[in-house]
């Protein structure tokens, strides 16, 4: 014959299964939001553990891409330097020539015309002074000689061509062109004792060295 259970005594027990599968079915919730819950975390870990190692070889990539971008750009910037030197020089040489052949145009014109100028020279020294007071024409033709070549002496200072009488200077083989020695105990040696023809020289550049003799011991 089966034992009767009391009535209590078999609630109590439906009370504890109850208890025991709503326990039993929390746990299992909680695992399973833990678990989804973990899955984002661990999944963003590793995506940003693989974005790491996979950014490392970028950045090195960019790193020697920005080396070699600086270099080439130092590189650059130093022809372009060097561009902007050579331009400069090279405006300031024909700056230069270009001033060279304004003043210096004239210069083979003004070589010609210094032989007009010696022979008028020449010519009034030839002259005899002592017959000047006796003949008048003689007297007119030197004073229009005379005339003549101040004249052409002032219109060569105008354009910057100027007279060399070396006399009793120190002897410049810029200047002079030395034709002999001559023995003078008076003077130093190497100074110009005789001048045989004048230099002349434009805007400080001889166009033609003094003919001169030199002095020596």
């Amino acid at each position: 014959m089966a034992t009767k259970v009391p009535l209590p005594l078999q609630m109590f027990g439906r009370r504890l299964v109850q208890l025991r599968s709503s326990v039993t079915a929390q746990n299992m919730s909680a695992l399973r939001l833990y678990s989804t819950e973990k899955q984002p975390e661990e999944a963003a870990a590793g995506s940003t553990e693989q974005k790491a190692t996979a950014s490392t070889p970028e950045v090195e990539k960019l790193t020697k891409d920005l080396a070699a971008a600086k270099e080439q750009n130092a590189e650059l910037l130093d022809k372009y330097k060097r561009s902007l030197a050579d331009s400069e020089n090279m405006r300031n040489r024909l700056n230069k020539q270009i001033s060279d052949a304004k003043i210096f145009g004239i210069q083979s014109f003004c070589k010609d015309l210094l032989e007009v100028a010696d022979t008028l020279g020449h010519a009034t020294q030839a002259v005899p002074k002592d017959k000047l007071s006796g003949n008048a024409d003689l007297k007119n033709l030197y004073e229009g000689l005379t005339m003549t070549r101040a004249s052409l002496l002032q219109v060569f200072k105008r354009h910057g061509l100027e007279p060399l009488d070396p006399i009793n200077q120190k002897f410049d083989p810029n200047q002079h062109e030395a034709l002999f020695q001559k023995e003078d105990k008076t003077v130093e040696a190497n100074t110009v004792v005789e001048v045989t023809k004048l230099g002349y020289k434009l805007h400080e550049r001889c166009i033609r060295p003094a003919l001169v003799g030199v002095s020596k011991c």
